[in-house]
Order: C-alpha cells, then structure tokens, then sequence
C-alpha cells in the first residue's frame, strides 16, 4: 500500500462513516470536532510511518532471480509473520532463502483467527518489518495479513516458499556435500543443514519461525456433546474429580445440549440474543467475550481458571513495562502492579491476580473488558469448570486469594453456547536435531534467548520464550536476523558453544530466583546489553553496528539499478 493510497483510504472511512450517521440522522456525529482530531491523528500516523519507511527500508530485488550472486543460502521454516519479516530481511542483503510452510497460504496464527481479532497492541510497536504501513493505530486481522502478503510479493519471496512442505528433518550436511571447511562451532566454524530430503540443497542458516501459537488447544470436559476429548489427547476429567469426591454424581451422563466451539471458530458462530459462557481468561478469552458482544450475544460468562494481567492499549504504559531490564519480578514490580489496579483496574480491582506478578506471565493487552465487568455485559467468575450439564456449565467457584483447584462451592451456570478459550498448542521443533539443545540448555535457555549454544546458526525468532510483553511482530526480528547474517560474513565475530553458554550462565545468575525460568520472560534488555558488549569490547566489530542495528550498509549494487 503506498502512502498516498493509505491517506485516501482513511479519508474514505472517514467520509463513508459521516454519511452513515447522516442516514441515520445522528448529526452531532457527524459534525463532531471529535472524529476530525481522530482523523488528522490517523493521517499525521502515516506521516510518522513514512519517515521510519524512507530512513529504514531496505531495498528489495527488483527480479525474482535477485541476488544473482548470494552471499549465502537460508532455510526459514514458517510463513507467518516472522518467517516473512525473517526473509525480506535475508534477501534484501543479499542472502538467498527458501521458506518452508506446512499451511497453504502465508499468515501463520493470523490466517486462522476470526476476522474480528485485531492487535491489542499499538501498532506502532508491532512493526514487523520497516516496509510495513498500518492504516489503524490497531489493526484487525485482515490488515495485518494484508501488509504480510504485500512484504511477502515485495521481496519477491512467492516464487521462494514451499507451501504444503511440512518440516520434518533438518540435519547437517556431510563434509562431501558441501565446499566448506569451517563445519566445526568450537573453531570458528558452523554446520550447513540438509532440510527433509535435502532436494534443495544444502544451506548456510536455518530460521526457525514456527511461534509459540500452534492447533487450536481443545481441552476436553464431561458432558462435551459427542463425547468431544481434547486435541492432545487429555481431559480435564481426572482433575475435576480430584477437586471433591463425587463432584458430578448428580449431573452424571448429561450433556450440554447447546454448541461448544473453539474461541478460534467465532467467525461463523450465531450468537445473537444467546447467554455465551467462555472457559478461559487469557487472551483468547477476552477477545472471545468482545467477538461475542459484538455480535450481539445477550450476555457473557467468563469462567477463570486463574486471574491474569491485563494492561492498557497506552503505547507508553506498554513499552515503559516491555523496557524493564531484569526480565523478572523485582523488589519494586508492585509500584507497575499498584499503577494498573489504581487506574486500570478501578472499580474491579478483586480481578487483580493475588498470587501472579506482572513479570511472571504474558499479559492481555486490552481497554474493554474490564468495561464489560464494570457494565455487567460480562460475568466474571473464578474457578475451575468440572464439568458441562444440560444447560451449562457446574464450576467449582474461589475466592480471589484461592489457587487452581483449592475447595469452594460448587455452582451452575447456564449458557446457551461454550466457547473453549483454551489456547493454541506450542508447536513441536523435533525436526531438529536433539545435540543442539544440551541438558540445561533447551528452549528458553539458549543464547539471546533465541540462538542454539551448540551452533549460532539457527536461529529461533519468537520460538523460544514461554512470556513476554508486546514482542513478538517488532523490530527484533530484523535484529536477529542481521545479527545472524553478520555472523555469516565475519568469521571473527562468531561466538564458540563454550561462549555462548557462558553468557546464558551469567543471564541465568543475574535472574536466578525468577519464577519458572530466570530466561522465561524475554525483554529487549538482553539484547540491548549484547549489542553494547558486542560492539564496545571488540572495536573491530564497530563496522556492524549500523547494519546491525538499523539495517544500513549492506545491499546488493543489482538491486539499486
């Protein structure tokens, strides 16, 4: 989408919207100084993006048969948005690369959520690639797929992805396969991979970018209709009855008579004028209670299993909290967590979590929900669901000072729909080889929380953490893909097995103590602090730190003519 085309879109929607309240005879919204301040916001938003285009765009192939002298070759294993990003980085400085994608289409998660779901985050900071131009401060999902599409035919990578071509073996190249003698990490060296049968050759570097966001998780509970188990094969069942003897006798061979669905199936759901009751509090579940509202649902019910975070869609309150530099719960979190139940959370402050920090989880990035508990269009409940009856669902209810399966008092609530906002499953990476990840150095303890200790040439973008705040579509995934590449062109700079885990231990002593994992919680801290040491304690390692960094100084000379 060019600049212009994006100003005129907006004006558009502006000018339809005005017409539409004409119609409807609301004047006051159309003449509202209102609406005409949100409208010079949006178009001043494209100006702003223009800027950032112009200054940190890298240039693209002008063919699809650019670079015609690659400076290596590179796997990227999914199609999603980080996949896309991850390739138009790599081509555009002069890296060939073949993307591997189990789907039929690129998008990865975004392809497969309803059309209503949109970024909780500001825009602003989920820039996936400098190319990108939003035309809202919050996109919905066939914005976003529009802008990964467009990157996608940009940098000519269509021609370059392998649709249908699930992964299923990345091994290394033998010695005779390849015209390279540096194979060995421990001097200076590092592996070619052969991808499932090796048919496309033998390549430099693999980019994982398989996510953390997988299937749909469908957990399975007494009473689903057509006796419906979980996508993992596990049921909820055991537990339920671990939780009181006896728990369900009284509800025993009933089912729910109405429709149970995953909160990823809503699109084509009939929700009008029904009570939805969704089991879930996390992200999907929020957005789940605001898909069922606006598609006229009579009320909702959310039942929380566990009270989660949710923080305001304020690009300053968001990125001040993903800067914090530990990465963890600290003496002073409780003045973020005092902040959000003072203004966030006025009026239902008993939905603050009692027992979870704001660094010990991801969490929900969203202005309207605790609205809808406010205003009473969503009940939120807190407890464990034992079970799905003929009109609903019997939940085990807690106080807010309660944990997961701790007594309470057994209670039914009715529903005319489930939702099963249960999650997605975390993608398996058996693909690759098991020796990369030692014992004490598996997912999420590797290097830069994303780089295997026993060879820095795959690279895990948004593959590896378990939680974070508002990371996952910025600008460090043409970091570490630069960082990658760099390592690629300067042998010197490349870090040994014994290095790389000798920063994790040093990571893991300054966070040890944190909850889960001192490398759960990812922030830009660590990778800040490594850009400096990088640079400032090798200065002849100075020449990349604009490439690096912002992605200067590097570009193939066919690709300008």
């Amino acid at each position: 989408m060019s600049v212009s085309s994006a100003c005129l879109g907006i004006i558009h929607e502006y000018t339809s919207d005005s017409q539409k309240f004409a119609r409807e005879g609301r004047i006051l919204s159309v003449i509202s100084p209102w609406r005409a301040y949100e409208l010079s916001l949006q178009l001043f938003y494209i100006c702003l993006q223009t800027i950032i285009i112009l200054l940190f765009k890298p240039t693209p192939p002008k063919t699809p048969d650019q670079p015609t002298k690659p400076l290596g070759r590179v796997a990227v294993i999914g199609a999603g948005l980080t996949g896309i990003s991850s390739s138009a980085h790599a081509i555009a400085h002069g890296f060939d690369v073949v993307i591997y994608e189990a789907g039929d289409r690129p998008g990865g998660i975004w392809a497969h959520v309803n059309r209503t779901s949109g970024l909780q985050l500001n825009s602003l900071i989920y820039r996936f690639h400098p190319a990108v131009l939003w035309s809202h401060a919050f996109p919905r999902r066939d914005e976003v797929l529009r802008e990964i599409r467009r990157v996608w035919k940009e940098y000519q990578l269509e021609p370059r992805t392998r649709f249908n071509t699930p992964v299923t073996s990345v091994k290394r190249a033998p010695k005779e396969a390849v015209n390279a003698d540096d194979l060995d990490p421990k001097h200076q060296g590092h592996a070619r991979w052969l991808i499932n049968d090796g048919s496309d050759g033998p390549f430099d570097a693999v980019i994982v970018t398989v996510g953390t966001c997988g299937k749909p998780q469908k957990i399975g509970f007494p009473g689903m209709p057509n006796s419906e188990e979980s996508s993992d094969g596990k049921s909820d069942k055991s537990d339920n009855k671990q939780q009181g003897k006896n728990a369900e006798d009284e509800h025993e061979g009933e089912v729910f008579q109405g429709q149970v669905i995953h909160s990823s199936e809503l699109d084509d759901a009939d929700l009008e004028g029904k009570t939805v009751v969704v089991v879930g509090s996390g992200a999907s579940g929020v957005e789940a209670v605001e898909t069922a509202l606006s598609k006229g649902a009579k009320a909702t019910i959310m039942i929380a299993r566990d009270d989660k975070w949710i923080i305001p869609r304020n690009i300053i309150f968001d990125t001040t909290l993903s800067a914090q530099p530990f990465g963890r719960e600290t003496p002073l979190s409780f003045i973020w967590e005092w902040v959000l139940k003072k203004w966030h959370y006025r009026g239902v402050e008993d939905l603050a979590p009692a027992h979870r920090g704001i660094f010990e989880g991801t969490p929900v990035v969203n202005d309207a929900f605790l609205d809808h508990v406010r205003t009473g269009k969503c009940s939120y409940i807190r407890g464990d669901t034992l079970r799905l009856i003929n009109s609903g669902a019997l939940v085990n209810t807690r106080s807010r000072e309660s944990k997961p399966k701790d007594p309470g008092e057994k209670k039914e609530f009715k529903g005319d729909v489930v939702v099963l906002a249960t999650g997605f499953q975390r993608p398996q990476i058996d693909f690759l080889p098991e020796d990369i990840f030692p014992e004490d150095y598996q997912r999420p303890d590797l290097y830069l929380q994303n780089f295997p200790t026993e060879d820095w040439s795959i690279l895990m973008t948004n593959s590896a953490y378990v939680n974070a705040i508002g990371t996952v579509g910025h600008f460090h995934i043409g970091i570490y893909t630069r960082i990658l590449l760099s390592l690629l062109m300067d042998k010197d700079a490349r870090p040994s097995p014994k290095d790389m885990k000798l920063w994790v231990d040093n990571v893991r002593f300054v966070k040890r103590g944190a909850r889960g994992s001192p490398l759960s919680f990812f922030t830009y801290m660590e990778l800040t602090l490594w850009l400096l040491l990088f640079h400032v304690l090798r200065p002849d390692r100075i020449r990349w730190v604009f490439f690096i960094m912002q992605g200067w100084g590097v570009t193939p000379k066919e690709y300008k003519h």
